[in-house]
């Protein structure tokens, strides 16, 4: 395969859809002596968390190739290009705004709009400031207000720069693999955690979204949830009921308070201290409206029922990317089709999507031919979504460009674009070139 194709019918072939790249500040950034430490330092800095012992300190570089990186981007010719930012680089430890990391990302954002490149900013992508996990992170329910300050100064010196503001990117990440099972930061590992950690993440969304009602009322607000949707490994009804309960716990745990203001139901079988610490009005503050969704997809996950655990994943099997992860992109349109049926959304950005592969770099070329494949067969699983009734407004790929990929350090490649770290020197991939090919021929 050489191209992306769709049917020509589709609204995603309309100059409306919005296409776009991703990133996010600590993948990417480095830079990072000119902001405060993160629980990602950390994590990094505690040996045997990270698969090839590196860390972010340089990364991308992209702290000082921000403007050839915006080259880049203009190149491929998107719409939109959704970036986060660094809590620790932009506010210092008493709480004020630090003037060099708001220059940092204000030129950014004034050089997009320059290029009439809408900018999606996405306020946390996981960089926690250190001083703050320190005082408890987001076990603390004063992070959550920590969090809204930090919303509020820094909207407010974006002034009206931006197109759309997400208050979190995928706290199902922050809360689960970081607060629970561990093997994201902070590494805290307990039940007794993660659906802690998960109200006052969610908390954080409700209070930023107040803030920025009031501070960018014209900007999409929204928050950006991950998705794995969950499959039964047989008709056994144990098998389908352990399967549900995973759903619950792993996915609609995020988006039924967002959109319903209640937990899923079972909530009422965990024990009492895995509960979270709801306070009175605070499902009220975390399911007010959101004028969008953002919704991150890379595959499925398989199920059954388990003799001492409520369930138990099963390793996949089929095609799978660089990460282990099933391609199957069917479930893709599901997912849309079936978060439709069951809630009244908002309209709907693919936010993230793509896959990790062995790129080989050849006479300057990356021929990654299983990347493109995957973005066809996505893309137009995202089609078949509208066709049964599902707005999606737009999408973007995950990633611009090869990054710092968390616990997997630099060893696994997302991006359209290949990164040579020794260089810093960046190539379009052909599934960036045919990206780009979609994009201008619409």
């Amino acid at each position: 395969m050489t191209k992306i194709s769709l049917p020509t019918c589709s609204p995603l072939l309309t100059k409306e859809f919005i296409y776009g790249v991703a990133t996010a500040s600590f993948q990417i950034e480095g830079g990072s002596t000119h902001r405060l430490p993160c629980i990602w330092d950390t994590f990094c800095d505690t040996p045997g968390k990270i698969a090839d012992n590196s860390n972010g300190h340089v990364a991308c570089d992209h702290y000082n190739n921000w403007k050839q990186d915006i080259d880049l981007i203009e190149s491929l010719g998107v719409d939109a290009y959704r970036l986060s930012i660094s809590w620790p680089r932009v506010i210092t430890k008493s709480g004020e705004l630090n003037p060099e990391g708001v220059k940092f990302y204000t030129d950014i954002l004034d050089e997009l709009k320059k290029r009439n490149i809408k900018a999606f900013v996405t306020l946390y992508h996981w960089d926690l400031p250190q001083h703050l996990e320190d005082e408890g992170g987001w076990l603390n329910r004063e992070t959550a207000y920590a969090f809204a300050h930090y919303v509020d100064l820094i909207t407010f010196a974006f002034g009206d720069r931006v197109h759309s503001y997400a208050t979190l990117n995928e706290p199902f990440c922050s809360a689960f693999l970081g607060y629970e099972i561990g093997i994201h930061a902070p590494g805290k590992v307990g039940k007794q955690y993660g659906r802690k950690a998960a109200h006052h993440l969610l908390l954080a969304h409700g209070l930023a979204m107040t803030v920025l009602k009031q501070n960018s009322p014209t900007t999409l607000n929204g928050i950006v949830l991950n998705f794995t949707p969950c499959y039964s490994i047989s008709e056994d009804a144990d098998d389908i009921a352990a399967t549900a309960f995973a759903d619950d716990y792993l996915n609609q745990w995020y988006m039924k308070p967002i959109m319903d203001g209640t937990y899923p139901a079972i909530i009422e079988q965990l024990p009492s201290a895995h509960l979270p610490d709801i306070h009175d009005g605070d499902m009220a503050i975390i399911s007010q409206s959101i004028d969008y969704l953002g919704i991150n997809f890379y595959t499925r996950q398989f199920y059954k029922a388990h003799p001492t655990e409520i369930y138990e994943p099963i390793e996949p099997t089929g095609p799978l990317t660089d990460m282990g992860w099933e391609i199957y992109p069917k479930s893709f349109t599901e997912l849309l089709v079936t978060l439709n049926n069951t809630y009244t959304l908002p309209p709907i950005f693919i936010t993230e999507n793509g896959a990790a592969m062995p790129d080989s770099y050849n006479n300057g070329e990356i021929n990654d031919v299983d990347r493109l494949d995957y973005y066809n067969s996505h893309l137009n699983a995202v089609h078949n979504a509208t066709e049964q009734g599902v707005r999606i407004d737009g999408y973007f790929a995950w990633s611009l460009m090869d990054n710092f990929e968390w616990a997997e350090g630099y060893l696994k490649r997302f991006g359209i674009v290949y990164v040579d770290y020794s260089t810093q020197q960046r190539t379009i991939k052909n599934s960036g070139l045919a990206y780009k090919a979609l994009i201008s021929n619409r």
